[in-house]
C-alpha cells in the first residue's frame, strides 16, 4: 500500500498535519467528493434542507443545561451542559450523519457505509439511511460489536447490515480499515461516512464544519443565559468530532480554554490506554498526518479504553494542530475516574450520559473546584449512557443482560 500512496500537497492542512494519503484508487472519488462539497456547501438549497433536517428531525437546538446541583456540590464554576445526548438516536453523530448523506444523494450515491466503535454512529448512520431510502452497511470491530450489542441490534432494526470485524485487535481502528477496504472497491454507488474528523481531506474539514452547529449554538446560548463567554469548553476526544464542533466557533476566542479528554484506561504508565497527543508521534495512517500511538518502525499499537467510542489509536489533524500550537489543551482521564463520573452525573443530575462524555464530566470535577463562582465552565455531553449501563454494571461486578 505505501507504494501506491498519493499525497496531494496543501490539501486539507492544519499546519503539518492533515493531506491526503491514499491508494491511487480513491483519488478520483475524493476529488469528486471536494467538489461536491464545495458547491453544496454554500449552496443555499442544500444549506436549508439540510437546517431543516437538523430543527425538525434531529431535535436541534440541543439544550444549554445549568448543572445547579453539581455546581454547588463542586464550589467552583459555573457548570453547563450542552445536551447533545438529546439529539434524535442519542449523541451528536447526527448531525454529521445528515451533512454527509444529503451530500451523497446530491451526488446519485444510492449505498452508504461507516465504521462505528461504540455504535453512536453507526446508529446515526442506518437511521438516516433509512430516513433517505439508502443500502447501508456497517463496520465494527467483533470486540465492540460484543460489548455494545444493544447498539448492534439497534443498527439491524434499522435495516442495516453490520459487518463484525475480526481482523487486527477486533475494533475501531480495524472498523475504518475494513470500512476503507471495501469503499476503494465500490465507488461508483457508494459513499463512506467517515464518523470522525479523520481521514484523508475533505473530511476532516467536512466532519468539523458539519458539528461546528454544536459550538455555534453554545456561543449563543451562554451569552444569552450569562452575558458573557465561557471560561472553558471540556469535550472528550477519540478521533475529535464532537470535540471540534464544540471548540470551533471558539478558537478564536483567546480567553476561552479548550479542553480535550483523552482516555488514559488504566494509566498512561501502562500500555492499556489511547491516550494519543500525550503519548503519541508524528505518523501517517488511515488516509491523514496526525499524531498517533506508535512503535518506533511507525507500527500503530494497539490501543485499550473502558469505552469503544475513544478507542483508537489516532486523533484527527486540527485536534493535533490545536496541541502543537498550545491552543487546546489535552488530558488524560482514566477508566476508574471516568466511570465514577458516570455514576457522579447521574446521582446529581439525574443524567445517564455516554462513558465517552464522562471522561469530559470527569475533568470538570477536577477542574470546577479551582475556578472561581463567577467562572463559567461548559461540557459537552456528547452522547446518552443506556448503551453502557450494562457494561459500567459489569465493571462494578453486578451481573446484567444486555
Amino acid at each position: 500500500m505505501q507504494n501506491k500512496l498519493k499525497k496531494k500537497q496543501n490539501a486539507g492542512r492544519f499546519g503539518e498535519y492533515g493531506g491526503q494519503y491514499i491508494p491511487e484508487t480513491l483519488m478520483h472519488e475524493i476529488e469528486k467528493l471536494i467538489k461536491a462539497y464545495e458547491h453544496y456547501k454554500n449552496d443555499p438549497v442544500f444549506k436549508n434542507e439540510l437546517n431543516d433536517l437538523l430543527h425538525k428531525y434531529a431535535n436541534r437546538p440541543s439544550l444549554l443545561y445549568y448543572a445547579k446541583r453539581m455546581t454547588k456540590d463542586l464550589g467552583g464554576a459555573q457548570i453547563y451542559f450542552k445536551r447533545e445526548d438529546l439529539n434524535h438516536t442519542g449523541s451528536h453523530k447526527i448531525n454529521n450523519v445528515l451533512g454527509q448523506i444529503l451530500l451523497a444523494k446530491k451526488m446519485n450515491k444510492t449505498r452508504v457505509i461507516a465504521e462505528t466503535g461504540a455504535g453512536q454512529h453507526g446508529v446515526a448512520t442506518a437511521t438516516v439511511a433509512a430516513l433517505m431510502d439508502m443500502e447501508c452497511e456497517i463496520f465494527m470491530g467483533k470486540i465492540d460489536t460484543e460489548r455494545q450489542a444493544l447498539n448492534v441490534y439497534r443498527m439491524r432494526l434499522l435495516g442495516a447490515k453490520v459487518h463484525a470485524v475480526s481482523t487486527g485487535t477486533g475494533t475501531l481502528k480495524d472498523a475504518v480499515n475494513a470500512a476503507m477496504q471495501e469503499w476503494a472497491s465500490r465507488t461508483e454507488d457508494t459513499h463512506y461516512v467517515i464518523g470522525s474528523v479523520m481521514g484523508p481531506h475533505p473530511f476532516p474539514t467536512m466532519v468539523r464544519d458539519f458539528q461546528a452547529c454544536i459550538s455555534a449554538e453554545m456561543k449563543e446560548q451562554i451569552i444569552k443565559e450569562t452575558g458573557k463567554l465561557p471560561d472553558a469548553v471540556v469535550a472528550c476526544v477519540g478521533g475529535g468530532s464532537n470535540a471540534i464542533g464544540a471548540f470551533y466557533h471558539f478558537i478564536g476566542d483567546e480567553n476561552v480554554r479548550l479542553i480535550g479528554c483523552e482516555a488514559a484506561g488504566k494509566g498512561i504508565d501502562t500500555t492499556q490506554h489511547a491516550a494519543t497527543l500525550e503519548c503519541g508521534t508524528t505518523g501517517i495512517f488511515h488516509g491523514m498526518k496526525s499524531v498517533f500511538l506508535q512503535n518506533k518502525d511507525g507500527q500503530i499499537n494497539e490501543v485499550y479504553s473502558i469505552s469503544a467510542g475513544l478507542d483508537y489509536p489516532g486523533i484527527g489533524p486540527e485536534h493535533a494542530e490545536l496541541a502543537a500550537t498550545k491552543r487546546a489543551e489535552y488530558v488524560g482521564i482514566t477508566d476508574d475516574e471516568a466511570v465514577a463520573a458516570f455514576e457522579y452525573l447521574a446521582h446529581e443530575e439525574g443524567i445517564i450520559a455516554a462513558i465517552e462524555s464522562c471522561h469530559a464530566v470527569a475533568y470538570v470535577k477536577k477542574l470546577a473546584p479551582q475556578m472561581t463562582k463567577e467562572q463559567i465552565i461548559i461540557c459537552n455531553l456528547s452522547g446518552r449512557g443506556d448503551k453502557d449501563v450494562a457494561a459500567i454494571a459489569r465493571y462494578r461486578g453486578e451481573k446484567l443482560y444486555d
